[in-house]
């Protein structure tokens, strides 16, 4: 069986009833996690050793808040606030962790489901999205990783272009596949509106995309709600917000969905 599962972000408790609930075998079983494993909720240690004792049967994506996890640990930014990874940081072995996150995929098709943590801009199909991530893999995963760091923050370029080199280039994927909303229907990204504006839709609702009809997996939106539809899944039903955990099976001619509830971790606005 392959399931696909929402954003964790620490929950170590939920995950586990999720994974009972589902009778989630790794010798027989397949998990993508679509990202942002860690963050805001209490036992991330818990998780990420949950997720890689499932060695090969889990596909664990990078998100938004892994990715603000290897800025921390390199120095490159500091803790918020809210954020919960002290005991990542100041874990005897915090390095082969951070080095684990590293390794994990910004994109990945399973089952025929292009899986991403947040989403596409419409100039992309799954070729390109494929291609673009595993520009940003190489640097996450080579010698030059802080510097990397360092040029990823930022909201420009907001339009993608295939002449983009460079850190704009970088920057641009890493921002679409980790943060990506709301866009124009040219594909300009917006990251001020949280419940849309004028001239801004959803990225999966921009005309002519490249990728209507590729069935997509994605989370990141908690506030989005739950989809699940036979060519469109958005997966992150705000766990670490006292919502539920969710997984839907993609194998077996049809979309069985599981959920698990969860205890607040963060309150909301935070």
């Amino acid at each position: 069986m392959i399931f696909f599962a929402g954003d964790v972000q620490g929950c170590a408790d939920a995950l586990e009833r999720l994974l009972a609930e589902i009778g989630f075998s790794p010798s027989r079983d397949r998990l993508v996690v679509l990202g942002d494993l860690v963050n805001r909720g209490p036992q991330n240690l818990a998780v990420l050793r949950r997720l890689r004792d499932l060695g090969d049967a889990a596909v664990c994506l990078l998100g938004n808040h892994d990715l603000h996890t290897l800025a921390v640990a390199h120095g490159v930014r500091p803790l918020h606030r809210n954020d919960t990874l002290g005991e990542i940081l100041a874990a005897p072995d915090a390095d082969a962790w951070v080095d684990w996150l590293r390794q994990r995929p910004l994109a990945h098709v399973e089952a025929g489901w292009l899986c991403v943590h947040a989403g596409v801009v419409p100039q992309w199909d799954t070729a390109r999205t494929l291609a673009l991530a595993a520009e940003v893999q190489a640097c996450l995963r080579g010698p030059a990783l802080p510097a990397f760091l360092q040029r990823m923050y930022g909201n420009e370029p907001a339009r993608w272009d295939d002449g983009l080199q460079g850190a704009d280039r970088l920057r641009f994927v890493v921002n679409t596949l980790t943060r990506i909303r709301f866009c124009s229907a040219d594909g300009t990204l917006d990251f001020k509106t949280k419940d849309g504006a004028a001239g801004l839709m959803p990225w999966f609702e921009v005309p002519g995309r490249k990728t209507t009809g590729e069935p997509i997996a994605f989370g990141h939106w908690s506030t989005l709600g739950l989809v699940v539809e036979p060519d469109l899944m958005a997966l992150d039903t705000g766990c670490v917000w006292g919502g539920r955990l969710s997984a839907v099976r993609v194998d077996g001619g049809r979309q069985e969905l599981v959920q698990v509830g969860c205890s607040q971790a963060q309150r909301p606005g935070a």
